[in-house]
């Protein structure tokens, strides 16, 4: 399933980040790595970004990079 479509509070293990080399290192700058432990925070009205938390640390990310992260739910509450 995409990270778009995640429901809020979920955690979530990005599986797979599609899309082009600009993506991916934007991700990476952000700590947002295959293998890692997210939940959405909150998705934002009228199309706005999506509020996640990785690492501890809560980041915004539009609709359209969410839509190219590929995640599935896992157990990661113990982070």
């Amino acid at each position: 399933m995409q990270l778009i479509n995640a429901e809020n509070g979920i955690w979530l293990r990005v599986v797979n980040i599609r899309g082009g080399k600009g993506i991916a290192h934007k991700l990476r700058q952000l700590g947002l790595l295959p293998g890692d432990c997210t939940r959405v925070i909150r998705h934002a009205p009228l199309g706005g970004p999506l509020m996640i938390e990785v690492g501890g640390r809560v980041i915004a990310i539009g609709r359209g990079v969410a839509s190219h992260i590929e995640v599935e739910v896992s157990e990661c509450a113990s982070l």
